[in-house]
């Protein structure tokens, strides 16, 4: 199993869009194990963010993240950064194709709705700064042997 970490931005709370996209995970028979809402503090955002800070276009990027709630949840699943990336779609959502969560909801670069994690170092790294061990709640469904064979692991 792969972990993952997704981030409901602003706009996906603010636009009240946070049940769709979760349950389209669901739906695809990956894992919720670990869910919050909070606010990001500027400080959080440059520790998220600490590849960007010092661009140009950071302190927009500042202003949106930290402008209202936000859920962060740890997703699992099999091959599960790939897939969430697909389910995501492109970056900007005019470039995005219909049927991937930007596609259908998104018509911007930045209010792109949703962070996923891009490879397995920044998604335990983003886990970490997010979520405590304790947190996490490990479990398996018990519908699981009905979404995939006992040999995919």
């Amino acid at each position: 199993m792969e972990r993952t970490f997704i981030l409901l931005k602003p706009d996906c709370v603010q636009r009240r869009l946070m049940g769709q996209v979760i349950a389209r995970f669901e739906q695809k028979g990956l894992n919720v194990i670990a869910l919050k809402m909070l606010t990001i503090t500027p400080d959080l955002a440059k520790q998220h963010y600490a590849e960007h800070v010092q661009k140009g276009w950071y302190p927009t990027l500042e202003t949106f993240i930290t402008g209202g709630p936000v859920v962060a949840a740890v997703i699992e699943g099999l091959e599960v950064i790939r897939v969430v990336r697909e389910m995501l779609g492109a970056t900007n959502g005019l470039n995005a194709a219909p049927g991937t969560i930007r596609g259908d909801y998104s018509s911007s670069r930045q209010m792109n709705l949703v962070h996923g994690s891009d490879g397995p170092e920044a998604a335990a790294r983003e886990i970490a700064i997010y979520f405590t061990p304790a947190e996490i709640c490990d479990y398996t469904p018990t519908i699981t042997p009905w979404m995939r064979a006992s040999d995919e692991t």
